[in-house]
């Protein structure tokens, strides 16, 4: 499998390339985020490793044009940035997992493999979610309750998914960590509950029946109580 790397600090890359090549896994590098873009569009690549403050193009920008030219593709954000803000805004722009400087080597592989089994997955036969008068179009990536239109990010998205695939079920906040956010360990914050009182805000707020519930002690459910 083929990785793109987009790091400025060309001894931090040179290191993670030569660790990938060690693994098995053909690699390229990136200094700036022109560059990276004009390698994307050239080539096909499994997975980017984006670091996130970079010339050219912001890491966040760049992230965003990666995934619209290959949404499919995981984006590895990678950065000394490592404020629950600053993992928000990159999740918000695409990545799908996001690890911080300095870190071992040894994790940015766990990572890395975690994130290319998605390329080996069937694609999903169902093509939309039903729960009540919510509905999510998984081919348009649109949510509707009722007769509302939901606006939601990429993430959000991602987690109202999840929970409808689960309806019913308890969900802990490490099971969401580890289903949404392709990782299991801790991130130090508290940012799956961040993301699920995003969500309550725009798929509950206003409507008489609730669906997202908090089980005290144990996470979360999904459904109509």
């Amino acid at each position: 499998m083929k990785i793109l790397i987009v790091e400025d600090e060309p001894k931090v890359a040179s290191f993670i390339k030569k660790g990938l090549e060690e693994n098995h896994f053909e690699a390229d590098t990136a200094y700036d985020g022109l560059s990276a873009e004009k390698l994307a569009r050239q080539y096909k690549y499994d997975l980017y490793i984006l670091d996130l403050i970079i010339p050219g193009i912001s890491g966040l920008d760049l992230c965003r044009k990666l995934k619209v030219l290959n949404p499919n593709t995981p984006v590895l954000m990678l950065t000394a940035l490592g404020t629950t803000d600053d993992k928000l805004a990159g999740f918000d722009a695409g990545a799908d997992d996001y690890l911080v400087k300095p870190f071992e080597f040894r994790e940015l592989l766990a990572r890395v493999k975690v994130l290319l089994k998605k390329i080996n997955q069937p694609l999903e036969t169902v093509n939309r979610l039903v729960a009540g008068d919510l509905e999510l179009d998984l081919d348009k990536k649109t949510a509707r309750r009722g007769s509302t239109l939901i606006d939601l990010t990429a993430r959000e998205f991602s987690l109202l998914e999840y929970f409808m695939r689960n309806s019913g079920r308890v969900l802990s906040r490490n099971d969401i960590a580890e289903k949404v956010w392709d990782v299991n360990f801790d991130f130090g914050t508290n940012i799956v509950d961040v993301y699920v009182n995003f969500l309550r805000k725009k798929i509950d707020k206003g409507f008489d029946k609730k669906l997202i519930h908090t089980k005290i002690g144990f996470g979360y459910i999904f459904g109509e109580f």
